[in-house]
């Protein structure tokens, strides 16, 4: 095996809960997936993190330092991953955390201090893979469906490789057309909610959801945002669906676990919706990110799209909870070639760009 075709990747989403880290060797164009690791974040960066989504007294200083500390939690991430290998990567591809995406005003930020990781792990790497496509006048996100067309693509048959993280966003391949977009929450309101009324971070399987009743009324309010009647492209995150948004919409009478049971058929309806609207061609879906463990919401989105088949990505080769990491680690390797990587059909940028900043160990 030859380590100059091997890659890490980093991933730290919406949900907030952690660091994905896949060492990923790209000897064919497919990769082969050679280890996995995951470093969760502990309560109090996580808490950091949430504030810091949101302008405070302060925040370019904790902005920094948190940055620092991120960037010590990466390098954590990829020493555990490289422990016991005998694999020196050519790079590492870290998106870094958002805590503010604004492409409509020219902006995105994502919490990283690559200079520091490279520093720890003397390995070349690579970020801030958005600010190029925003730069050309694009969203500077969903960045993984070219990852999604090199590796999921069917010539034969439309399908949809939907990512249920803390937004859940789609990739239409078909033929040899590609298109994606955010469509709405995914896990973002279900987890906050879900850790606010019971302490667990999560809903596990939608088990909580099942005991409530979705509110109709609630779904309709939900269901009325702007952003969801946007045609592609597009994309968003917590500056617009967060717990302010949330508390707005709902009544003062309503039960918790009926809000909660609502809030995933708000999930699955943001999804199925986006596909009956945008990807009506579409026969297959595939899914991935943490929201496949939610078996309530998958049932839900299934219910939706009834005459289309369901499966997650593990049945295309690449676990769901990973595809993220390793569209990442693409990614550096992309801007380590020096080949475009955005779609501007996917984001609306000016034409094909090399995304990313280097790094050198």
């Amino acid at each position: 095996m030859d380590s100059m075709s091997c890659y890490v990747g980093l991933m730290s989403g919406t949900s907030l809960d952690g660091i994905d880290a896949v060492l990923v060797d790209f000897e064919n164009a497919s990769g082969r997936t050679l280890k996995t690791a995951y470093v969760p974040y502990h309560p109090e960066i996580k808490q950091t993190l949430l504030d810091l989504h949101f302008s405070k007294a302060g925040e370019l200083e904790q902005s920094l330092l948190a940055a620092n500390q991120l960037a010590r939690l990466y390098a954590e991430a990829v020493n555990q991953l490289l422990d016991g290998t005998d694999v020196t990567p050519r790079a590492i591809g870290c998106h870094g955390q958002t805590i503010r995406h604004r492409p409509e005003l020219g902006y995105t930020l994502q919490l990283n201090n690559p200079a520091l990781l490279a520093e720890l792990t003397g390995i070349d790497v690579v970020a801030d893979f958005r600010n190029r496509d925003i730069a050309a006048g694009g969203q500077g996100a969903p960045l993984v469906p070219a990852f999604h067309q090199a590796v999921f693509a069917d010539s034969d048959t439309p399908r949809a490789i939907i990512n249920i993280g803390g937004i859940s966003n789609i990739t239409h391949l078909s033929g040899t057309n590609v298109t994606g977009f955010d469509c709405g929450p995914g896990n973002l309101l279900l987890d906050a909610w879900c850790e606010r009324h019971t302490g667990a971070p999560y809903d596990k399987d939608g088990a909580w959801a099942r005991e409530g009743e979705v509110s109709n009324s609630l779904l309709d309010k939900l269901l009325s945002n702007d952003f969801l009647q946007l045609a592609p492209p597009k994309s968003t995150g917590r500056d617009l669906f967060n717990m302010a948004w949330l508390e707005h919409q709902i009544s003062a009478t309503a039960q918790a676990k009926d809000v909660q049971a609502t809030l995933v058929e708000f999930a699955a309806r943001c999804i199925s919706d986006a596909i009956t609207r945008h990807c009506a061609d579409v026969r297959e879906i595939y899914l991935c990110g943490g929201g496949t463990h939610n078996g309530l919401l998958v049932q839900r989105l299934t219910h939706h799209l009834p005459h289309i088949s369901a499966a997650s990505t593990e049945k295309l080769g690449i676990a769901p909870d990973w595809v993220e990491a390793i569209a990442f680690a693409w990614l550096a390797k992309q801007t380590m070639e020096r080949r475009p990587s955005n779609i501007p059909e996917v984001t609306g940028a000016a034409g094909p760009r090399i995304l990313g900043a280097v790094y050198p160990a």
